[in-house]
């Protein structure tokens, strides 16, 4: 007679026998952010995945041995007023998941020259992202709270922290996503596994947050229209 009793997921019986990799993902949030700009401006429809529930997409990412231990967003808040609302909104939408965990840089005011015309042109440059990327990987690996780090970035100033990793515990898995229409040959080289995170489309789909998000206070999170 067939055993008609239900069985666990996959996931539940690799944890339980002590063969589960854990996976920090450590999301550089400029490269991830202007990658799927840039992606946007070829193709509209990747506008909606702005709004993206980061957790589930990047579970969606892992294999059946694998499991997310916790998501790191590195970002800073812009300076125009709309944009840093938007972000803002995006950000309490996927706080309500424990697994995210947001650190915040700042941008600087610089000033460059146009080669062009010579007239200077005021910008902003974000600044202590890769220190503080690096710094969380670095600790993490050290104190052993992970087997894998998935880097989602095409900055090759996350070398040096790779090549700490190495000399902490050679045997760690490193692994590189790169955001859409981003790539670094040298990341590329120096990590255990690689892929584009473009080619994936279907996951961004599956992980779209909902047009309203509610949290337990009960305000509405709203999905911004041009996110649409």
């Amino acid at each position: 007679m067939r055993n008609t009793k239900a069985q666990p997921p996959l996931a539940v019986v690799y944890f339980l026998c002590g063969s589960m990799d854990r996976v920090i993902v450590y999301i550089d949030g400029f490269n991830f952010y202007y990658g799927l700009k840039n992606k946007a401006l070829k193709n509209k429809s990747w506008k909606k995945y702005y709004w993206i529930d980061l957790v589930a997409l990047f579970e969606k990412m892992l294999i059946n041995s694998q499991y997310l231990e916790e998501l790191h967003y590195f970002s800073a808040r812009p300076h125009n007023i709309d944009a840093s609302k938007r972000q803002d909104t995006l950000f309490c939408a996927n706080k309500l998941n424990p697994k995210f965990k947001l650190t915040l840089g700042k941008y600087l005011k610089k000033s460059i020259v146009c080669k062009q015309c010579g007239s200077e042109i005021k910008t902003y440059e974000e600044k202590e992202t890769d220190v503080r990327i690096a710094t969380q990987i670095i600790n993490d690996v050290y104190s052993d709270r992970c087997d894998i780090s998935i880097i989602v970035s095409a900055d090759s100033d996350i070398i040096p922290a790779i090549e700490v990793v190495r000399s902490i515990k050679p045997n760690h898995k490193i692994f590189v996503f790169f955001p859409p229409l981003r790539h670094s040959v040298d990341l590329k080289n120096i990590c255990d596994f690689n892929l584009s995170l473009d080619r994936f489309e279907t996951k961004f789909k599956q992980s779209v947050l909902p047009s309203k998000v509610i949290l337990p206070s009960g305000v509405e999170l709203l999905q911004p229209d041009n996110w649409k």
